[in-house]
């Protein structure tokens, strides 16, 4: 029996991904391609670098790459089999892995997964440079979503939607991320380096048992700043509505600690300073998010994390807490980097 499993049909490097059961045996078969075309935002690449190389996935499988944190807790599904397919795709048969999705862990298993993440890239560094991991991901990532596009307008600020849920002042913030992305983005480069996965929320996690992560969703993995996995996690948390946007700034105090510890206790002897601001610059990636409000903020009901669609209202409420939180990490950002020997940012002289 094939049943479909919830994945981002915009992605075009993925065909589909299905729990295939027969009997009392179960895995998952996931099909990468580099054809699809119809509904994609994200199109499939050729080139090993780019952050949506069609093929990566199945060499971080292929590779054993997938299972480099695995002593510090966290780790990918087996790889059951890797299968070139007639047609040019290729098919990864995954192992089924049972337990409690990361979209029902409590706050306390958020931040166990935070001290698994920083013990893990604290340990493993930078890692190899093999030549299909992605670089630059998150300039293709935002350049691919925001160039020509400017923050919310006039019209778009009258919108009920955005009056009730954004306060006057986010605006202003929204558009100064905006202005200084370029900023951010070569602040984030300069920073110490970690493997990364790119793409850690809660609908690529699970738990197989105490004190276990298991990842889903390798396709971005490559070079990341220092802090650049966690500094997105938390507000996606939020953004796909799994906490709740009031947790958001408890959560990301006890999860940057726990982050720091892992760190420290897998023997990295770095500036933290320097992570902090890779956990607070990293918000440059959500300037994305300014430019799609305004299409979606006539929809009664917006879909989210392939888990169905859930009420506009509440959707922009949870965003606009969201987001101020991402503009208070912005600003420290822009007073941390001078600090740290970094440019001023260019708003802020």
């Amino acid at each position: 029996m094939f049943e479909p499993l919830p994945h981002d049909p915009g992605n075009g490097v993925t065909a589909g991904v299905w729990r295939v059961t027969g009997g009392d045996r179960s895995a998952v078969l996931k099909v990468l391609t580099r054809t699809k075309e119809t509904g994609v935002a994200w199109s499939a690449s050729n080139d090993p670098r780019h952050r949506n190389f069609w093929r990566r996935e199945a060499y971080v499988y292929r590779s054993g790459l997938a299972q480099v944190w695995q002593r510090q807790g966290i780790r990918a599904p087996r790889l059951l089999e890797c299968a070139e397919r007639p047609d040019g795709d290729v098919a990864l048969w995954l192992e089924d892995v049972p337990g409690e999705p990361a979209t029902a862990w409590s706050l306390t298993r958020h931040v166990d997964h935070a001290h698994r993440l920083g013990a893990a890239q604290g340990a493993v560094g930078a890692g190899e440079d093999a030549p299909w991991l992605s670089r630059g991901f998150l300039r293709d990532h935002i350049s691919g979503k925001t160039t020509g596009q400017a923050p919310l307008d006039d019209e778009a600020w009258q919108h009920p939607l955005i009056r009730r849920h954004f306060p006057p002042g986010l605006r202003e913030d929204l558009a100064r991320l905006h202005h200084d992305r370029a900023w951010f983005l070569t602040v984030m480069e300069s920073l110490p380096r970690a493997l990364s996965h790119l793409d850690q929320r809660p609908a690529n996690l699970r738990s197989d048992g105490p004190g276990t992560s298991v990842l889903f969703d390798w396709a971005f993995t490559g070079d990341g700043a220092l802090g650049e996995d966690l500094g997105t996690y938390l507000p996606d948390c939020v953004f796909d509505l799994f906490v709740p946007a009031a947790d958001l700034p408890g959560l990301a105090k006890a999860a940057y600690d726990a982050y720091v510890h892992g760190l420290r206790r897998s023997g990295w002897r770095g500036d933290e300073q320097l992570v902090r601001l890779g956990v607070c610059a990293s918000a440059v990636k959500y300037d994305r998010l300014t430019a799609l409000m305004p299409a979606r903020a006539d929809e009664e009901r917006v879909a989210h994390g392939g888990e169905g669609a859930v009420p506009a209202e509440l959707r922009y409420r949870e965003r606009g807490l969201a987001l101020e939180f991402l503009a208070e990490r912005a600003a420290e950002a822009r007073l941390l980097a001078p600090r740290l020997g970094f440019p001023e940012a260019p708003s802020g002289r």
